[in-house]
């Protein structure tokens, strides 16, 4: 762990990657409890703002905690940089071992969530970014342990309901804990783009039958479109994220048990979020090489900012209904 002072002098500027172009030392933590003069502090926030690297700090210095990527602590705190933890020493560790195990993705995250662009260009830039990881080290090595099934369903993935001015859309494929497969964004895109065409739908409602909203992506689809090209196009024109933020104002997305994934990404979208008390968030990708791809590095920091986001992604921790109510990723539970 190096030291603020440290960090001012240029600890965090060594050159990231080796001669082999593999990320080196990709997460540095910063210990803000120790002495540092007020130049120290500010020359520090600048390499910080300007650094190619991760940088975890762990202390109270509320200085520096906007322009780290993350500070954790073991006090609690409203400030939105901050992720209050048990053990801030341990949790440090494991950040750094999981950004050293996935260090292209979580590097790729990094650069994604400090990018300030309006919706459709970040929904844009993730895209690319989830292309370009597929054809990385990390998502083939996960991909090369997965024995891929093929799963046949007679159900309609989802189900679109209209009475009067109300649009209900319900994912229905709970034999699959509602995995978001081709088939089913398909469907979902179409029944959301009703309320982006028509006007007179003054209320949408997004929910789910079965146990849980959502396990996520489909496992057994990705990495099978064989050309990343296609499938950066595909799930820029062809996906629901787009379309739930055209519509966010009147979408109320009602949430339940597990939400993974794609399973919060999208819901994160609407307007108004209700989660059911049962409610399990976790965003997993960063295990499989991969950043959220639907739409997550957007909807996500518009309701907890950058700093939390990194953490969920980084950590791969599950955030209950009160904790999410806690940060703003939902607006009520009941």
């Amino acid at each position: 762990m190096i030291s603020v002072a440290d960090l001012a002098a240029g600890a965090a500027d060594t050159d990231l990657l080796d001669e082999d172009g593999r990320p080196r030392r990709p997460l540095l933590a910063v210990d803000l409890d120790r002495p540092a003069t007020p130049a120290e502090v500010r020359e520090a926030g600048r390499r910080a703002r300007e650094s190619e690297r991760l940088l975890v700090g762990c202390g109270t210095r509320a200085e520096l905690w906007d322009v780290l990527d993350l500070t954790v602590v073991g006090a609690k705190t409203p400030h939105p940089g901050v992720v209050v933890v048990e053990d801030p020493l341990a949790e440090v560790e494991l950040l750094r071992e999981r950004a050293e195990g996935q260090a292209q993705a979580a590097l790729i995250l990094r650069q994604l969530l400090r990018m300030q662009l309006p919706v459709g260009q970040a929904l844009e830039a993730e895209s690319l970014a989830y292309s370009t990881l597929l054809g990385g080290a990390g998502f083939r090595e996960w991909r090369a342990g997965r024995a891929v099934r093929a799963v046949v369903s007679a159900e309609e993935p989802v189900l679109v309901d209209r009475v009067g001015d109300r649009l209900r859309i319900t994912l229905n494929h709970p034999a699959r804990r509602n995995a978001h497969s081709a088939r089913m964004r398909d469907a979902l895109t179409a029944a959301v783009e009703l309320a982006v065409r028509d006007g007179s739908i003054r209320e949408v409602v997004l929910d789910a039958n079965g146990p849980g909203f959502s396990s996520g992506g489909d496992l057994d689809e990705f990495g099978t479109a064989g050309d990343p090209a296609m499938a950066h196009l595909v799930r820029t024109s062809a996906g629901a994220a787009r379309r739930l933020h055209a519509v966010r104002e009147r979408l109320t997305a009602r949430i339940h048990g597990h939400c993974i994934g794609a399973g919060i990404e999208l819901p994160a979208f609407a307007g108004r979020v209700v989660a059911a008390p049962d409610t399990r968030i976790r965003l997993p990708e960063l295990g499989m090489g991969l950043i959220p791809g639907a739409g997550g590095t957007v909807s996500v920091p518009r309701r907890i900012g950058r700093h939390r986001t990194l953490y969920l992604v980084l950590s791969g921790r599950e955030l209950d209904a009160g904790g999410a109510l806690e940060w703003g990723l939902v607006d009520r539970v009941g």
